[in-house]
C-alpha cells in the first residue's frame, strides 16, 4: 500500500530564463483577467507569483494554489499552441513551436 505524502515541496529553482518565462506568461494572463471581478482571486495569486519571481531568490517557495493554478495554466496553455501550431503557415508555427517548446520544458522539469 502506497503512502500519501501528508506534507508536499512547492519549492521551485528556476533558471533566468524560465523565471522570463513565467513573468511574462504571468502579466499575460494577468492582463486577460484584471477587469473582470469574478477573477479577483486569481488576480491576487499571480500577482503573488510575479512578485515571487522578481524577488531574485533562488528557490522559490510557492503555496499549493500558486503551483496549481500557474501549472493548470501552463498546461492548458500548451494545448492551446499545440492546436494552433497545427494550424497556423511557417512562420508563425516556427514562432509558436518555440513558445510550445519552452512551456514543455517547463512543465516537463517541474511540474511532472
Amino acid at each position: 500500500m502506497k503512502k500519501k505524502k501528508l506534507f508536499n515541496n512547492y519549492d521551485f529553482e528556476f533558471d533566468k530564463n524560465e523565471k522570463k518565462i513565467l513573468t511574462t506568461f504571468a502579466n499575460q494572463i494577468l492582463k486577460q483577467m484584471e477587469g473582470n471581478s469574478q477573477y479577483f482571486r486569481e488576480v491576487k495569486v499571480f500577482n503573488s507569483i510575479i512578485e515571487k519571481l522578481n524577488s531574485g531568490q533562488e528557490k522559490i517557495r510557492f503555496t499549493k494554489e500558486e503551483k496549481t493554478k500557474l501549472e493548470l495554466q501552463l498546461k492548458e496553455n500548451a494545448k492551446i499552441l499545440k492546436k494552433q501550431l497545427d494550424k497556423s503557415h511557417f512562420i508563425k508555427k516556427w514562432l509558436v513551436k518555440s513558445m510550445l517548446n519552452q512551456y514543455n520544458s517547463i512543465i516537463n522539469k517541474h511540474f511532472s
